[in-house]
């Protein structure tokens, strides 16, 4: 069982690697979930977009896509991919970080895999006051 990050096309690294995977462990545990082999891929948009475009039919960028292996009860178990093409203009926008920013879609991801939704107004709004507790939870 291991939370991994992998880069694709990318020269960006997160420079707190193990610092933040043991605060995604953290939330896991806070969340009564059990961490099986997660496995975060920092990528392109040249790497994302025809896996959205392929996966979930759609034409468009996008800065996540989780895919789950696990069922309900399992550890959890799955792949994230970031485009950190996305996340940097997404802070650029929000005015913070690279690097916080990443957290937030990481802690996304994770968030899907654990059972959170973001397909309504309401499951988006939930979904983005649970990802702000768990960026609090950071050290």
């Amino acid at each position: 069982m291991a939370i991994r990050l992998f880069y694709q096309q990318t020269r960006y690294r997160l420079r707190t690697s193990a610092q933040t995977i043991a605060w995604i462990k953290r939330v896991i545990k806070q969340e009564g979930a059990t961490a099986g082999n997660i496995t975060f891929v920092i990528c392109t948009d040249a790497v994302l977009l025809p896996m959205n475009q392929a996966y979930l039919k759609h034409n468009t960028l996008t800065d996540i896509i989780t895919f789950q292996y696990h069922r309900k009860g399992e550890p959890l178990e799955g792949e994230v991919y970031i485009s950190i093409d996305r996340v940097k203009e997404n802070a650029r926008q929000f005015n913070v970080r690279p690097a916080d920013e990443l957290h937030r879609v990481m802690i996304h991801g994770v968030l899907h895999l654990i059972g959170y939704s973001d397909k309504t107004a309401a499951a988006k709004k939930r979904m983005r006051r649970k990802e702000d507790t768990c960026l609090s939870l950071r050290k």
